[in-house]
């Protein structure tokens, strides 16, 4: 199968990056594509077999879905893996260059939106951690 891969380099530290990545009460600030979309709700256990569903909507309330998976790997402040509800792959990798962190975002896309559409949705994801990241 295809896999789509995202990346943007964090000015901050692992511990920050790692944190701002995994923590619902952050998450929800962060983890949505375009501003006309929300994420108000996030709940995980971070431990290999568990899960996580984090709530994604139109503010106005036209449309929306639950992202939920089960994570399979996690190497603190360093990887993480997990299955989405259909199957599909997804892989974090975080590392550290002393001052800047790169994230590497692998997953394998869906059938129903193009590749390219799909990658940019995920690298506007990324880009607003980044800056929410950087500006707190």
């Amino acid at each position: 199968m295809k896999k789509i891969t995202v990346q943007a380099n964090i000015n901050d530290t692992i511990e920050k990056v790692w944190e701002y990545w995994t923590q619902p009460r952050h998450i929800i600030h962060w983890n949505f594509a375009i501003p006309e979309w929300q994420c108000p709700k996030a709940v995980n256990n971070l431990q290999e077999g568990s899960t996580f569903s984090y709530r994604m909507e139109a503010k106005d309330g036209s449309m929306g879905f639950d992202y939920v998976g089960t994570f399979t790997k996690i190497v603190p402040k360093s990887l993480i893996e997990y299955s989405l509800e259909d199957g599909r792959k997804v892989q974090i990798t975080f590392k550290d260059h002393g001052g800047t962190i790169k994230i590497i975002e692998t997953f394998e896309p869906e059938n129903q939106n193009p590749l390219e559409m799909q990658q940019q949705g995920w690298q506007a994801i990324l880009n607003n951690f980044k800056q929410y990241v950087e500006s707190h």
